[in-house]
């Protein structure tokens, strides 16, 4: 398609300098879940703000009660032409277990066509093609064919309580026709996707308590309750033999699946390249639903961490006095983060045995599930768009996973959304050696760049 083809030739001509910018965004150790990592953060922040600058936007810098968001935009196609707000973020995951990377975090290394390092996808690969289509068609016409607002915060892989806490005062800035949060993938590395929701999330702490200091094992073993096998009877409630979850009302505001909800989405799922991938059988959740409608179309409960006991070299025979986990939730529409954290929490606490106490403490920052209209104007223009660049027909797929900041995004610009990406089950994201491809950072200039120019096709 000759479309294509002369915005491929354009990207050709400056991947040399993108690379290179890509490559010095990712060097910035823009952790933001620890605070030994702040003034690497905000060096990542200002360097973006000012790259933002340089291409002609006019940038803010919003602060939050964590780290500031970088809020710029490119209004001067006019009130005739839509608006596309474009979220992003800036920050990182921790890189530990650091020994586990073949190559340092933040020294971009390329191997086989692809960019390892901490961020490479996640966020910050599929916001620097998000920036360069914008650079590269502003260095090409001097203008664009619509209005652009870019929402780039610092805090999404801590919960994005600092946007949170300042969207009220900033609806009226935020105010588009269209959001697009790029932050998502595709089902694979030749399978055009757009994605039209996410799951949302509660997350918790639960710690049972027994004795008041640990217990030698010989002098307490069978009079005691050990608090970790209160802890694991606890939680082994959680879920029925069918993989149902058994919290009482857990399910109340959950819609039954209609087959028009199934014909919507790609639900097909290869068990055997699953499995190969990562060494394991996809055979979690309930029983009855197939993998994809358990991951996409239904609420879970995982279990992410247990912590109790000596767990050192050698051998000590101990009860402890405190054992605990870490639990998540991640729900889909209509079920309110808070009453699914009400409930668990109530069920946990029930289920303490005599002589061990349960305290749940659940974590802020969650979000309700979010789900986009297939039939709107946006999702219509970034299908035709993945389908032109990918040659091949657009599915449609939802996330498993959550951006909670994304429903009150939504609601604050009060914009029709979609979730867009190029992200890979295989990418690394949050684990070591973490790699986005070559190709994909030219494919999502290619989208992001022709999504623009098909939209700018529309009147308001």
């Amino acid at each position: 398609m000759q479309i294509i083809d002369d915005l491929q030739t354009l990207y050709k001509q400056r991947e040399k300098e993108a690379l290179r910018d890509y490559f010095k965004f990712l060097s910035f150790q823009s952790v933001s879940s620890e605070q030994a990592y702040r003034p690497q953060t905000l060096a990542c922040m200002e360097w973006l703000a000012d790259y933002l600058r340089q291409m002609g936007l006019d940038v803010q810098i919003w602060p939050t009660s964590g780290h500031p968001v970088i809020f710029a935009s490119y209004l001067q196609a006019g009130p005739d032409k839509p608006t596309l707000l474009i979220y992003n973020h800036y920050d990182v995951q921790p890189v530990d277990p650091i020994q586990l990377w073949n190559s340092p975090p933040f020294e971009p290394t390329i191997k086989k066509g692809q960019v390892y390092a901490r961020g490479a996808q996640d966020n910050k690969g599929q916001c620097f093609y998000t920036i360069q289509a914008l650079k590269i068609m502003l260095e090409r016409d001097k203008s664009l064919p619509i209005n652009i607002k870019l929402c780039i915060e610092g805090e999404e892989e801590c919960g994005s309580a600092g946007l949170s806490g300042i969207l009220p005062a900033k609806q009226k800035e935020l105010s588009a026709d269209y959001l697009a949060i790029v932050d998502v993938g595709t089902p694979g590395p030749s399978i055009p996707a757009v994605t039209l929701g996410v799951r949302g999330l509660v997350a918790m702490d639960v710690e049972v308590q027994g004795s008041n200091t640990d217990l030698h094992s010989g002098s307490h073993g069978g009079v005691v309750y050990n608090p970790i096998h209160a802890l694991a009877e606890i939680l082994a409630a959680l879920r029925d033999p069918s993989g149902k979850i058994a919290v009482p009302g857990f399910y109340d505001d959950v819609a039954p699946i209609s087959e028009r909800e199934r014909s919507q989405f790609a639900l097909h799922f290869d068990s055997e390249e699953y499995q190969k991938t990562f060494e394991t059988k996809a055979t979690g959740g309930e029983k009855n639903l197939s993998p994809l409608e358990r991951l996409w179309l239904r609420p879970t409960i995982e279990i992410n961490g247990l912590i109790g006991g000596y767990t050192g070299a050698g051998f000590k025979t101990v009860i402890p006095a405190v054992a605990s986990a870490k639990i998540s939730c991640r729900l889909v529409p209509n079920q309110d983060p808070k009453k699914i954290g009400k409930l668990v929490s109530e069920f946990l606490k029930k289920r303490a045995p005599d002589g061990v106490s349960v305290r749940v403490q659940i974590h802020p920052g969650g979000g309700p599930a979010l789900r986009a209209n297939p039939s709107s104007k946006i999702v219509k223009a970034f299908a035709q768009a993945y389908s032109e660049v990918f040659q091949a027909p657009c599915q449609y797929t939802l996330c498993g996973a959550s951006i909670p900041i994304v429903a009150e995004l939504a609601a604050a610009s009060r914009s029709e959304i979609v979730l867009v990406g190029l992200g890979l089950v295989d990418d690394q994201i949050h684990a070591p050696n973490e790699r986005f491809g070559l190709d994909r950072l030219e494919k999502g200039f290619l989208i992001i760049s022709r999504t623009i120019e098909i939209l700018g096709q529309f009147s308001n």
